[in-house]
């Protein structure tokens, strides 16, 4: 028990001693004239932070800011995700159980309604659907939210046709100058 004594004082002792370090620093000073200043200012433009509270929104913001020597400019706005409102809407139709309206709302994309075509069931027409709908389609194409590229594909060329009573026009033009 002595001997634990001993040690553990021992051992305390050591402890408490420290053992400096000595670091040796030289330099060297020159001297320069003249005047130097420096603006050190940070930039004061910063970003707003758009929060949507909510992830059940259809937006996404976005800001930014530029700053320079003189002028710093900041700005954010929300951008509003139409396909996202339109998939939410769609969705809400159905489970009321109004599965037309839900289709009709995602034809409003050309992407959905020119799939819907090639699937062979057109999308809806002011209440009509299947077959009648596709008749009313292409008597109204003008209403096809694919309408600028229908037109492209189903373009009709114009052709100068001549009919019977335009060369029976111009054969009597011909003659008369022949007679004259």
């Amino acid at each position: 028990m002595k001997n634990l004594l001993i040690l553990i004082s021992v051992c305390f002792l050591f402890t408490l001693q420290t053992y400096a370090q000595t670091n040796t620093v030289t330099s060297t000073s020159s001297t320069v004239s003249g005047t130097t200043s420096v603006d050190r200012t940070p930039s004061t433009a910063s970003a707003p932070s758009i929060m949507n509270s909510n992830q059940d929104v259809c937006s996404f913001a976005a800001s930014a800011a530029i700053q320079s020597q003189v002028l710093g400019i900041a700005g954010g706005t929300s951008v509003r995700d139409m396909n996202c409102e339109r998939l939410k809407l769609s969705r809400s139709l159905y489970r009321m159980g109004m599965k037309v309206g839900a289709v009709a709302l995602l034809c409003q994309d050309e992407r959905v309604f020119q799939a819907m075509e090639m699937a062979g069931t057109p999308c809806p027409y002011m209440g009509k659907i299947g077959i009648e709908a596709a008749k009313e389609w292409l008597n109204n194409p003008e209403k096809r939210p694919d309408y600028d590229k229908w037109v492209k594909e189903n373009a009709v060329k114009e052709e100068e046709i001549v009919t019977d009573e335009g060369a029976l026009g111009i054969f009597s033009v011909i003659l008369m100058l022949l007679f004259i």
